[in-house]
């Protein structure tokens, strides 16, 4: 017990660097729905990708689809039954080799580091 305790509290400085993480990225992605909204010109190039999952545990992709999902312009679709892909549907989809690395170096990463 003592143990775990001990290792949440070493996880309180990851856990602070992954909220201002994520607030900074939903910040990012308001600013960019609000622009295409309030110009007369859209941006979308809306698609659907497939992005490789390395989070394994319910946890991690419970919370990596709650949050692809509550950030503006994104959505978590479905992840497959071997819980190796996840899909999601993005409003803005220029590169979807980008867009793919994104998640995984940001978000995934992010989240991974968190819990374990």
């Amino acid at each position: 017990m003592i143990k775990s305790i001990f290792r949440a509290f070493l996880k309180i400085p990851v856990f602070i660097r992954f909220i201002g993480f994520y607030i900074k990225e939903v910040i990012k992605a308001n600013l960019v729905v609000a622009h295409d909204i309030l110009t007369p010109k859209h941006h979308m190039k809306p698609g659907v990708i497939a992005i490789p999952l390395d989070a394994k545990t319910d946890m991690e992709l419970l919370s990596l689809n709650n949050l692809i999902t509550m950030t503006p312009g994104t959505l978590s679709l479905d992840v497959s039954t071997d819980r190796k892909v996840i899909y999601i549907h993005a409003m803005y989809v220029e590169d979807p080799a980008k867009l793919r690395l994104q998640i995984k170096k940001g978000l995934e990463s992010k989240i991974m580091e968190l819990y374990r």
